[in-house]
């Protein structure tokens, strides 16, 4: 029982504890790696739980970090970081994604393309629009516009035809074609509506 008291006495410190550092910010996202993403003056940067700055707050906008790495907006362009504070790379991106099975979808020159976690682009700026990798597949466009399936080596598994797509959950992903909705498997098989 007096585990029990002790436990709720300290609540209130370990509350009152984070919530000093956290109201030096407009907003305080959840932790995540072990980071938050903060808002102070206008401009996001990342603090680790104990209210340290990792990525100090100087950007436009930012991405919650997923797999150990985040996206940043400078200005009109997107860098990365990982959970160091450590650039991998430079603020060059028309657009970023969040990192997913270790690649993220990234723009230039408005195309698509995929970084790995080290920066390098390793599937070429190809694709009209792109997202990110699920069950080993991701959603990416062709020039006219039609949605199919790419490998982690940018060749269609699944060939573009579809007018919208979405990302592979649970082995099916949901697509569109005209008026139509129903989902496929990574074989193109539709599985139902």
């Amino acid at each position: 029982m007096k585990k029990i008291l002790l436990l709720f006495l300290a609540f209130p410190v370990l509350d009152s504890y984070s919530q000093k550092w956290e109201k030096n910010y407009e907003f305080v996202d959840n932790c995540i790696c072990g980071l938050s993403k903060v808002k102070k003056n206008g401009k996001i940067g990342y603090v680790t739980k104990d209210g340290a700055e990792v990525i100090k707050p100087q950007y436009a906008d930012g991405l919650a970090f997923n797999e150990g790495y985040t996206a940043v907006r400078m200005d009109s362009k997107w860098m990365y970081f990982d959970s160091t504070g450590k650039a991998i790379t430079d603020a060059v991106y028309e657009d970023a994604m969040s990192f997913k099975n270790g690649l993220a979808a990234v723009a230039k020159n408005n195309l698509y393309g995929y970084i790995n976690v080290s920066g390098q682009v390793v599937i070429p700026f190809q694709y009209s629009n792109a997202r990110s990798f699920s069950e080993g597949l991701a959603p990416a466009a062709n020039a006219k516009g039609y949605w199919g399936f790419i490998d982690t080596k940018g060749e269609w598994a699944v060939k573009p035809f579809y007018d919208f797509t979405g990302e592979f959950e649970n082995g099916e992903a949901r697509v569109m074609k005209g008026d139509k909705t129903f989902y496929i498997d990574r074989q193109n098989k539709v599985l139902h509506d």
